[in-house]
């Protein structure tokens, strides 16, 4: 028998406690992503956080002691939790069907808008935005698929991977530092992230964990 991974359920969907791509790296935070229409929650994606915990605790030794109100408003935190030079990787799981179009288009417009803001967005950046919108074109998310954001401690990198039923995985890499840079941000940037129960969740772990 293989041995059994512990998993945490997000909205009825396992996430191991561990994933190892290059060293093991624990899930330190997770949620969803959804809407409200009419009163209406739509879930879309549930999401996982996984990054190596004793380096990463160690990079923001300088909040020790900091509740969790208090980090989930810090923008300097979260900002310090993206530019920390750990192996980093994002799990993100399909709830409610739709066109892989139409969260690359949604990934897309974030990505620039946050460069454009910080005036970062050139013609490298562009073209590196535009090959993770083709690669999200033709895709479908049924649900329970996976994408997958690795950021390998080498900065400047993101591995991005598809998975759904019935079809092998895909793969693409950005080698762009500012788009790497700014993916992260999506989910990882505090008050400005795309899911405020996954940046809250951040903080309530990261409070625990650097009070311990």
């Amino acid at each position: 028998m293989g041995t059994e991974i512990a998993t945490v359920e997000v909205e009825g969907i396992p996430f191991p406690q561990e994933i190892t791509v290059s060293k093991p790296l624990s899930l330190l935070a997770n949620g969803i992503t959804d809407i409200e229409i009419h009163f209406l929650q739509i879930k879309y994606n549930a999401i996982g956080v996984y990054l190596e915990k004793d380096n990463v605790l160690a990079h923001l030794e300088s909040w020790k002691g900091k509740k969790a109100e208090e980090l989930v408003q810090d923008d300097g935190f979260f900002q310090a939790l993206v530019s920390a030079p750990v192996e980093k990787l994002l799990r993100i799981v399909v709830i409610k069907e739709i066109k892989g179009s139409q969260y690359g288009v949604q990934l897309e417009s974030s990505v620039r808008d946050r460069l454009v803001s910080v005036d970062k967005y050139e013609e490298d950046e562009e073209e590196a935005l535009e090959k993770v919108t083709e690669f999200f074109q033709s895709k479908y998310f049924k649900p329970n698929s996976v994408i997958t954001f690795h950021f390998p401690t080498t900065p400047g990198i993101a591995e991005i991977s598809f998975v759904t039923e019935g079809k092998g995985e895909a793969k693409l890499t950005v080698e762009n530092k500012n788009v790497a840079e700014m993916i992260q941000k999506w989910y990882l940037g505090g008050e400005s992230a795309v899911s405020p129960t996954t940046v809250k969740s951040l903080a309530d772990q990261f409070a625990a964990l650097l009070s311990a």
